[in-house]
């Protein structure tokens, strides 16, 4: 086996921070121009990764640059994988092909199948060890050093957008002759330790789990030891049970769900049962197009409303920003909702578009309360502009002089 999980330095002490590795590399200072919870600039690293800033039109507000999207399905699906096994596949692929010396990706701990460990991946076939889903933070970036330094000169780095950013903050100075980069969106993290307490907030066989995924049918799907599975309903999860400090800060107010600076974007939200592909530059494109028939493309739909749903999260962040506790759904509405849900309400790209209006009003009503320094810088334009329809507006020094997000569109 060719997998290299080498050990790191402790990270430096930080504010908010995911711990994306970068304080543990050479110069631990690099945080200051590469952290998205400082000052990012989304448009003007837009512009030099993919060619232009996200336009103002259609679905690009929300999703970032979009050169193509598609509900793909890998055929046939892998084993072991999250859904079809895409994102691993496009990784494979490259070292298969020479494009890549190295892929930089997460594995399992030997220990812990959730609890995420940073890898260096030389040989496709070992790829299939970083299937699935791990929950935890990881030092992915902590990677790039012993990468370069084994003489890794093309690489492909997975990762999630905090992760992402900073690669891209880094990477003229980092000596790679070429960079792929395979973007996963992120739908809150934890500590590997919070999310064993959440699973045994699930089910009274927490260690038997094997398999954890949020799905865009509104629904949690587990799957154990014994090949059982069981789906619970979202308006059924113990959510308003879980510590306060169960999601960080960090989390809670993420400026970019969907990865906007992966040459190619692999998620769930607007699948519907596949996976969702948004490609944003040529590297995205040459990615996909290096699989071939092996994966089946379609356009993605989109149903409902998201509207109300959207309110009714705002309303709710607004409560629980503020220390109030939150409205409860009487129990025995719940399994009444729960059954409607997956029949009314938003999917296929209106659940996209939901969540990130969700997402976006989220990062700045808890900004607000607990970091309101940072909301003049940390929060670009394009977060305003999905926050707004739902009333959450700018107050008084909370927009920096900084070029606005429409200053840059070419």
């Amino acid at each position: 086996m060719t997998i290299n999980t080498p050990d790191f330095a402790q990270p430096a002490p930080r504010g908010l921070c995911t711990d994306c590795g970068v304080s543990r590399m050479a110069d631990a200072s690099a945080c200051g121009k590469a952290c998205q919870f400082i000052k990012p600039d989304y448009p003007a690293m837009e512009a030099r990764v993919h060619g232009r800033a996200a336009g103002m039109q259609g679905d690009e507000p929300f999703f970032g640059v979009t050169g193509a999207m598609y509900r793909a399905a890998l055929q046939p699906a892998r084993q072991g994988a999250q859904w079809t096994g895409l994102t691993t596949r496009l990784a494979e692929r490259l070292l298969e092909t020479g494009a890549v010396d190295a892929v930089l990706t997460m594995v399992a701990d030997p220990a812990d199948r959730w609890r995420p460990r940073p890898a260096i991946i030389t040989d496709a076939a070992d790829m299939a060890e970083a299937r699935g889903m791990r929950m935890g933070y990881a030092p992915l970036l902590a990677l790039l050093e012993p990468a370069r330094a084994a003489g890794h000169r093309r690489i492909a780095v997975i990762g999630i957008p905090c992760q992402i950013y900073a690669l891209r903050a880094l990477e003229a100075q980092l000596g790679f002759e070429r960079i792929y980069v395979i973007g996963t969106p992120c739908s809150d993290n934890t500590t590997t330790e919070n999310f064993h307490g959440f699973l045994a907030r699930l089910t009274d066989a927490p260690d038997t789990v094997t398999y954890l995924e949020f799905r865009a049918d509104y629904h949690v799907e587990l799957r154990f030891a014994d090949g059982s599975e069981r789906l619970i309903p979202f308006l059924k999860l113990p959510i308003a049970d879980l510590p306060r400090d169960f999601f960080p800060t960090t989390c809670r107010t993420c400026v970019d769900y969907t990865n906007r600076l992966a040459d190619i974007t692999v998620g769930y939200m607007a699948g519907e049962g596949e996976q969702w592909l948004i490609v944003r530059n040529v590297r995205g494109q040459e990615m996909l197009d290096g699989l071939g028939a092996e994966v089946t493309l379609a356009a993605p739909g989109s149903r409902g409303k998201r509207a109300g749903a959207v309110k009714g999260f705002v309303e709710n962040t607004r409560l629980a920003a503020g220390g109030l506790p939150l409205r409860r759904m009487p129990d025995f509405m719940r399994g009444i909702m729960g059954w409607l849900m997956p029949k009314i309400g938003p999917r296929g790209l209106e659940f996209a578009r939901a969540r990130l209006e969700m997402k976006a009003a989220e990062t700045i009503l808890h900004l607000r309360r607990e970091e309101p320094a940072k909301i003049k810088n940390m929060v670009p334009a394009h977060v305003w502009n999905l926050a707004a329809p739902y009333g959450v507006t700018p107050e008084a020094g909370e927009v920096s002089a900084r070029p606005k997000d429409d200053d840059h569109q070419q």
